[in-house]
């Protein structure tokens, strides 16, 4: 039995090293901006008379963007170091949300919610260049912990965007008097201060550099077999992980990040009713993905993360029957308890599949083949919407998100590390 402590204990945060904890307190800070943006940007949006077309345009544009510069950071961080890209990340951001608050030109708000995934709910993570944040977390834990602690990273970023959701409910009536896109202010200052911190943060963080030493020797012709068999069976496995992500996520991508404006067209409800849904869906889904953390230590990665999703994509039918928003409400938030929740598993599960040398790659291909199919759902689901149909995009999304459920332990549970 290992005896290796919990990371949610005093005893294993201290274990896990300054570089994980720091990686770990930056995202945890950026899931709070992200958590008001998730809820409040699509308002603002609506606020200064986009429809739901041009809305699901710009969600789109952010998710291709993404998907290119993200595999783009992968590869080169996987040579050149991963702190570098951090760092380009906070200080674009600051400089775009300095942009907005200053001069809030629809030109500005397009070129910094596209480069950055303004209101796609990204759990905390560094648009394009989580890649090499991830790779460089992995790097700093143990294999036999990341688990665990990919969970409860993934926990804190759900109690992020739960304390950002709260804070969206009060946001746009922070400033006496303000109405309209104006009330919206304090939630890109919000986002400006929190990019401030994590900037200085990262900058502290001391990165080893790569271990050059001597050239190695000609390596031998069995050696160079074993190697081309290595490389084919990750290549494989990762080539498998993406086509059912891609398909997972282009059932996400459909409703997701278009929830809070179909609610309001739904229901007529604004940010000071959807704030507290999503922060109580965001708390209670940190506690189910530090459960799901410890459940994936006995029964295994691939049972932790299809279960779950097997009963979100039942709740996922529902919502769009539910007569009123609280019904509607209560339903989205089991899903998210039981869909969610199984992130940090899923990001464990493919970070090993490659050798560390590789990770970058790997999490930039992971994040290429959530980002591409997820950019092009919200142009759907907004057409949808604004056609007047506020069921079919749930429809459609289910039963892609149920083809992932079965085709996941099919392809992939032969990849599983067992312990």
């Amino acid at each position: 039995m290992s005896t290796t402590p919990s990371p949610y204990t005093r005893k294993g945060w201290q274990s896990l090293g300054r570089v994980a904890q720091q990686l770990i307190a930056a995202r945890f800070l950026r899931s709070i901006a992200q958590g008001a943006l998730a809820v409040d940007f699509t308002l603002y949006l609506k606020v200064r008379g986009w429809s739901a077309v041009d809305v699901g345009l710009l969600l789109m544009a952010g998710g291709l963007s993404g998907a290119a510069l993200s595999l783009l950071v992968g590869i080169i961080s996987d040579r050149v170091g991963r702190r570098l890209f951090l760092l380009i990340y906070e200080i674009g951001l600051t400089i775009g949300m300095a942009a907005i608050i200053v001069h809030p030109a629809a030109w500005i708000l397009v070129l910094t919610a596209a480069l950055f995934g303004f209101g796609r709910g990204a759990n905390g993570s560094s648009g394009p260049f989580a890649p090499a944040e991830q790779a460089w977390l992995a790097q700093s834990i143990p294999g036999s912990r990341r688990g665990s602690v990919f969970s409860f990273n993934a926990g804190l970023q759900f109690w992020g965007m739960g304390i950002g959701s709260l804070l969206a409910a009060v946001l746009p009536h922070m400033i006496p008097g303000a109405h309209g896109a104006s009330a919206y202010l304090p939630l890109f200052l919000l986002n400006l201060l929190m990019a401030l911190i994590n900037l200085i943060q990262i900058y502290s963080i001391h990165e080893e550099p790569r271990a050059k030493g001597p050239s190695p020797a000609a390596p031998s012709p069995q050696a160079v077999l074993d190697e081309t068999a290595v490389h084919r069976r990750e290549n494989r496995a990762l080539t498998l992980l993406t086509v059912v992500n891609m398909i997972n996520s282009l059932g996400i991508g459909l409703i997701a990040p278009l929830l809070p404006y179909w609610f309001n067209v739904k229901f007529g409800v604004g940010p000071t009713e959807i704030g507290p849904v999503y922060a109580l869906t965001f708390f209670l889904t940190g506690i189910s993905s530090l459960v799901i953390g410890r459940i994936s230590e006995s029964v295994g990665l691939v049972r932790s993360i299809v279960i779950p999703r097997l009963l979100g994509v039942v709740l996922l039918v529902g919502i769009p029957f539910m007569p009123t928003f609280t019904l509607a409400a209560v339903l989205y938030v089991i899903r998210s308890i039981v869909n969610r929740g199984s992130v940090g598993a899923r990001q464990a599960f493919s970070l090993a599949l490659v050798r560390d040398k590789r990770r970058g790659f790997a999490s930039s291909l992971n994040a290429v083949s959530w980002s591409l199919p997820a950019a092009i759902g919200p142009a759907v689901g907004g057409w949808f919407i604004g056609m007047g149909s506020l069921v079919w995009p749930f429809m459609l999304a289910a039963g892609l998100q149920l083809s992932y459920v079965i085709l996941f332990p099919t392809l992939m549970a032969k990849y599983e590390v067992k312990r």
